[in-house]
Order: structure tokens, then C-alpha cells, then sequence
């Protein structure tokens, strides 16, 4: 779900998308790839991860780093690969607990970019439902998003795409083991959703203005080639 909305998102302004699972003939991705405007394709993993520039790893998050080691870290050297993952124990019902070896001193965010040292890892848009991440108007409201990573350009590159999404707020926390912090807003974001009855929501920082804002300008060419490894149907709850 994540993947695919993501997905028909950056199809939709104009970026060329390949979605990655474990086999090329997957079900799901074709008919996403029917479905899409120009632009879309599937394959398997490898596929997308050499395919492109920027990847967005949308996986459960107790298959995310497998399949990542899977990969091998050459495969995706110098690329910027966005976790929208989070460590969510899926096996204990919801209100479903972060994965207890992903938590505290470590999150899910920093062991990607453990696991891919040349990569630049960002962490961004896990905080949100993947309706909002495409629509921030949806949470009826000024809201903000989160960004973290350790490389400062990477960031400045991802968060012209969130722009291109329609956030205007974005707060950037850090390096990479700011995602800690994020991936820890999930218990109480997944009590919220429990209680409103909608994931039509966000959070909002108030009393302190902090922004990332672009420069003015014409800036770069922001046309890019995507990709987004989603977990498999059949590891889905």
C-alpha cells in the first residue's frame, strides 16, 4: 500500500518509477503498473535497486533489513535510499509494539545505513499514513514532517521531493540516529489512530519554528528515477 501510493505519486508528477518485490512477474505490481501513468514499471529487487537514483525502502519492518542485506550494499553505492519503514512487531496485534531489537539504542533507520555505508540513508515520512505522505491537506491542518540522515545534501534532495508532495513544514532533526526518535512516535501515533478512528492525522511542533527551507531559485532539474521496495503480498498481515 505504501509503495504503490508513493509510487502513483511520483508517476503522477512526472517521475520514472520502478517497483521492486521478489519476483518480476508479481501480481500486485503489474496491475499497479496497468494502473499508473507513464512511467511505472516492476521488477524484482535487484531490478529496482539498480534502476534507481533515489530508493524508497517501503517494507515491513522486520523484512526491510533482510532484504536490504539481500542486495548487497554495492548495489544501491552512492545512491539516496529514503527508510520509510518502522519497526513495528506486527505478531503481537494492534496496537502493534516496535521490534525490541530496533529500539532505543539503535532504530531501524541507522542499521539501514549500517548495512549501507556508501548509501545516503533518510528517514523521513514513517510518521504519517501513506494517504497523508502524498496529501498532506488530508490532516485538515498546518502539520510537520520529520527528516533525518547524515548527509546534508541528501536531505536538501529529498526534501524538494516532500515539497513537490505539498509539505511545507519539514524539521530536520539530525544525522541518522535521530530516526530513533521518530520511529518512536509510532506506539503513540498507532493509539491515536485506535481513538479518531481515521489515520487522517498528523503532528503539529508548536512554539518553536524550525524550517528547511529551499533556496530560491531555479533550482536543479528535479526529475528522477525512483524506486520503491515494498514488502511481499505474502509476508503482508
Amino acid at each position: 500500500m505504501v509503495g504503490a501510493t508513493l509510487g502513483t505519486k511520483l508517476a503522477a508528477l512526472g517521475h520514472e518509477v520502478k517497483i521492486g518485490s521478489r519476483e518480476s512477474d508479481n501480481a500486485a505490481g503489474a496491475a499497479w503498473v496497468k494502473s499508473t501513468s507513464r512511467g511505472a514499471s516492476q521488477g524484482t529487487f535487484a531490478d529496482a535497486a539498480e534502476f534507481g537514483e533515489i530508493v524508497f525502502v517501503c517494507m515491513r519492518g522486520d523484512v526491510a533489513l533482510p532484504v536490504v542485506k539481500s542486495l548487497g550494499a554495492n548495489k544501491l553505492k552512492g545512491k539516496i535510499v529514503v527508510d520509510v519503514s518502522n519497526p513495528l512487531d506486527l505478531s503481537k496485534g494492534a496496537p502493534f509494539p516496535l521490534l525490541p531489537h530496533l529500539v532505543n539504542t539503535t532504530s531501524l533507520g541507522e542499521e539501514t545505513q549500517k548495512v549501507l555505508p556508501q548509501s545516503f540513508v533518510v528517514k523521513t515520512l514513517n510518521t504519517v499514513n501513506c494517504e497523508v505522505m502524498v496529501n498532506p491537506a488530508l490532516a485538515k491542518g498546518e502539520s510537520n514532517l520529520f527528516i533525518s540522515g547524515n548527509d546534508a545534501a541528501a536531505k536538501g534532495r529529498v526534501i524538494e521531493v516532500l515539497r513537490s508532495f505539498g509539505w511545507k513544514d519539514v524539521i530536520d532533526l539530525g544525522d541518522i540516529t535521530t530516526a530513533r526518535g521518530t520511529e518512536m512516535l509510532l506506539p503513540i501515533w498507532m493509539r491515536l489512530y485506535g481513538l479518531f478512528g481515521t489515520p487522517h492525522f498528523n503532528f503539529r511542533i508548536v512554539g518553536w519554528k524550525i524550517r528547511c527551507e529551499l533556496k530560491q531559485g531555479s533550482g536543479p532539474d528535479l526529475s528522477f528515477r525512483a524506486v520503491l521496495l515494498r514488502t511481499p503480498k505474502a509476508l503482508r498481515p
